[in-house]
């Protein structure tokens, strides 16, 4: 079974010594320096949009370039994992792990993120600027209606598989990023990020983040989730001030929490 989860990176970072592993230089068309990684910028590529829309630079590259039976992605410090260790980078999933749970099922992901005091539609709208959804709401009524009932219900949980992490059968794979880039670049007609600071514009990844679970819902695929590890410091009081923040106090979201 041949299997490639890609790593999005901008920066040279720790790489598993594992053949299923592929880094990936996202922004290429932009960059002076690959560190020795995939680009993706060759073939049928959207490298000049990574400003904007992040790892799914990596994720179309994969789609339209990659021959392979599973394609994925996971981030330079976000990975899949399967065990616990108390060295992180030994917790990361294994080629070997991968291809076990491949051969049963056609969908991989990370365990689901919860917001506990907030749905999906509440925290957009406290760290960002909700006409980004309201707008994707329009085009999904427009292009996709059927999809729209999954969009609403997705909306108001308060959890959702997030990062855009996946491995992925490659049919289900054509499937979804049909529709996922299908949405997103209509999108782009309608939101001008010519104004917008370079986080906040950003949100063609935030948005996709999101959409996952509506694709799923709406076309009952079954998948099953692992941990992920994340590598290097995390700062968990931040990300929690910052979201206390936004809930309570209307601030938004300037930088990454």
């Amino acid at each position: 079974m041949n299997i490639k989860i890609m790593i999005a990176s901008h920066k040279a970072f720790f790489i598993p010594d594992d053949d299923v592993y592929l880094p990936i230089r996202v922004g290429s068309k932009m960059a002076d320096n690959d560190f020795g990684y995939t680009r993706d910028d060759s073939g049928d590529n959207i490298s000049e949009k990574n400003p904007y829309f992040c790892e799914l630079t990596a994720i179309y590259w994969g789609w339209k370039n990659l021959n392979a039976d599973y394609i994925g992605l996971a981030h330079y410090r976000r990975h899949f994992s399967c065990k616990k260790s108390k060295w992180k980078y030994n917790s990361i999933m294994t080629g070997e792990q991968v291809e076990k749970l491949c051969s049963k099922y056609d969908v991989i992901l990370p365990k689901k993120r919860f917001y506990v005091i907030e749905t999906l539609m509440s925290h957009y709208r406290h760290t960002h600027d909700i006409s980004h959804l309201e707008l994707t709401r329009e085009i999904i009524k427009e292009k996709y209606p059927d999809y729209l009932k999954q969009f609403d219900r997705g909306m108001n949980c308060r959890s959702a598989h997030m990062f855009n992490m996946f491995v992925m059968k490659r049919s289900i794979l054509d499937q979804y990023c049909t529709w996922l880039f299908g949405i997103l670049f209509e999108l782009e007609k309608k939101v001008d990020v010519s104004l917008m600071s370079p986080f906040d514009a950003r949100l063609f990844g935030r948005v996709s983040e999101l959409l996952l679970d509506v694709w799923l819902d709406k076309n009952k695929v079954k998948y099953k989730e692992v941990g992920f590890v994340q590598l290097g410091a995390e700062n968990w009081v931040k990300k929690i001030r910052g979201f206390i923040s936004a809930k309570f106090y209307g601030k938004k979201y300037e930088c990454s929490k």
